[in-house]
C-alpha cells in the first residue's frame, strides 16, 4: 500500500511543480535565477544544515550520509511562499506553491547506499516596472519565468565505522523565458522583446562525513563537502515586435513576432565548499554550517547590467532538534521531533554596490506515523532579502513546507513454508 501511495505522490507532484513559476524574487532576474533547493523538509527545518545524517532520513546536500540508509527511504515535499515586496515609495505583495523535491534512497550493503532524486536547482519569476536602468521618457516592464532543474545519482561508503564517504552525479536542465516590454510616452508604438534559454550541463558534489564518541553519551559529527563550478549550455533564441499601451495601462502586440539571430552562451554555477560540525545523540542534536561560494564569471543570459556584480557568498546556518521521548508509549507528543534553526547568507550578488544578503529563522515539526519508521514533517521559515536602501527591493518572505518520508524493506526475500 506504501508504494502505491508513494508512486501516487511522486507523478502528482512531478506535474504540479513543473507547471508553474517557483519564485516571485526579483532577485531571480539576475543568472540562471534564485537558488531553490535547501535541503529535504526536515533539513529545512534546521536552518538548512548539511552535517546531521541518519539512518531514516535522505540528506541530499551531503551525499556521504547516503552509506547510512539502512531501509528504502522515499521523500516528496512541497512549500507555500508569501511575498511582500517593498521599496522605498510602493509595496506589492505576491504567493507561490512549489514542488521541492522528490528523493528515493536505499542500501546495497551494510556499508553503502544510493540515492536518485528530482528537484529544482533555481527558479526565475519576477514581475519588474520602470527600475533604474530606464532613461527619462521611457517605461520598461519585465517578467520572467522557468527555472533550473536538477536529476542526481549518488553513492556513499563507509570507509571505516567512523568514516564516510559520498558523490552525486548531476545533470541540470531547464528552460527559462524572459519579456521587456519598452515604451515612450510621446511614441505609440514601442518594442517587445521575448527570449528563451534552453540551459542543461553536468555537475557534481562530493561529501565526507567524521562521526566519533565525544562522550559515552554524546556523539562528535563534522561534515565536508565540495562541488566545483560547472559550466551550463544556454542555446538561445529571441523574438522582437512592436506593441502599444492601453488606456488601462495594458501593452498589446501591435505586429507579428520576428526572430532575430543571438548567439548561444555559457553559463556558470559557482564552486561551493560546506564544512560542518555538530554535537547529539538519538534524543538532540546542535551544529552549524559555513558554506563559501565562488563569485565565478556568471553573467545574464542576454545583457550585462553595468551596477551588477558578483562576489564570494558566504553563509552561516545554525539548526538542530530535540526529541523528548522517542520510545515513548503513550504520549505521542513526546515522540514528536521538534526543530529549529536561523541562517545568515551573503548571496554573492551585487547591485548599485550593494550586496544582497539573506536571512532567516525556521521551525519544524517531524511527526511519527504510528507502527512505521514514517512521518510527516511541517514546518515554517520567516526571512528577509535585500534591503530598500539605494534603489533596491526589500523582499520579506513566509513560507510554509510539508514532507511526507516513507521507510520500508522494499528489497527482501519472500519465504515461503
Amino acid at each position: 500500500m506504501i508504494k502505491k501511495i508513494v508512486l501516487f505522490i511522486s507523478i502528482l507532484l512531478a506535474n504540479f511543480g513543473f507547471a508553474q513559476e517557483n519564485t516571485a524574487s526579483p532577485y531571480s532576474f539576475y543568472g540562471i535565477g534564485s537558488a531553490r533547493f535547501k535541503g529535504t523538509n526536515d533539513i529545512i527545518n534546521m536552518g538548512g544544515i548539511s552535517v546531521y545524517s541518519d539512518s531514516t532520513h535522505i540528506n541530499i546536500l551531503n551525499p556521504a550520509s547516503y552509506s547510512n540508509q539502512l531501509l528504502t527511504t522515499f521523500q516528496v515535499g512541497m512549500t507555500s511562499s508569501f511575498y511582500n515586496l517593498n521599496t522605498t515609495s510602493t509595496k506589492e505583495q505576491a504567493k507561490k506553491t512549489t514542488f521541492d523535491y522528490v528523493v528515493m534512497g536505499f542500501p546495497v550493503s551494510k556499508k553503502a547506499g544510493v540515492s536518485v532524486g528530482l528537484l529544482p536547482h533555481s527558479a526565475v519569476g519576477y514581475r519588474l516596472k520602470s527600475d533604474t536602468r530606464s532613461v527619462d521618457g521611457f517605461t520598461k516592464q519585465y517578467q520572467g519565468k522557468g527555472g533550473v532543474n536538477k536529476v542526481f545519482l549518488g553513492a556513499g561508503y563507509k570507509l571505516s565505522p567512523k568514516f564516510s564517504v559520498g558523490m552525486d552525479f548531476q545533470y541540470l536542465f531547464g528552460i527559462i523565458n524572459t519579456q521587456s516590454d519598452v515604451l515612450n510616452q510621446n511614441i505609440i508604438f514601442g518594442s517587445r522583446e521575448v527570449n528563451e534559454s534552453t540551459v542543461s550541463g553536468l555537475a557534481v558534489n562530493a561529501g565526507l562525513n567524521f562521526k566519533t564518541k565525544f562522550t559515552s553519551k554524546l556523539d562528535f559529527f563534522s561534515s565536508l563537502t565540495y562541488a566545483p563550478e560547472a559550466k551550463l549550455n544556454s542555446d538561445n533564441t529571441r523574438n522582437v515586435s512592436r506593441v502599444s499601451a492601453l488606456a488601462n495601462g495594458t501593452i498589446v502586440p501591435a505586429s507579428e513576432d520576428k526572430e532575430v539571430n543571438v548567439a548561444d552562451s555559457k553559463l556558470i554555477v559557482p564552486s561551493k565548499l560546506v564544512l560542518g560540525a555538530g554535537l547529539g545523540n538519538r534524543k538532540w542534536f546542535l551544529g552549524g554550517d559555513v558554506a563559501f561560494s565562488g563569485s565565478g564569471n556568471q553573467v545574464n543570459r542576454f545583457e550585462n547590467y553595468s551596477n551588477v556584480s558578483y562576489e564570494n557568498g558566504v553563509k552561516v546556518a545554525i539548526g538542530g532538534f530535540i526529541i523528548p521521548k522517542f520510545d515513548s508509549f503513550n504520549n505521542y507528543f513526546q515522540r514528536i521531533t521538534y526543530r529549529g534553526g536561523f541562517k545568515y547568507e551573503n548571496t554573492g550578488l551585487v547591485i548599485n554596490n550593494t550586496s544582497i544578503k539573506d536571512k532567516s529563522v525556521t521551525l519544524g515539526f517531524g511527526l511519527p506515523i504510528s507502527g512505521t519508521f514514517s512521518s510527516m514533517n511541517l514546518g515554517i521559515e520567516y526571512g528577509s532579502r535585500g534591503t530598500t536602501s539605494n534603489g533596491l527591493i526589500k523582499e520579506d518572505y513566509f513560507s510554509i513546507n510539508i514532507g511526507l518520508l516513507f521507510n520500508d524493506k522494499w528489497f527482501r526475500k519472500t519465504l515461503y513454508n
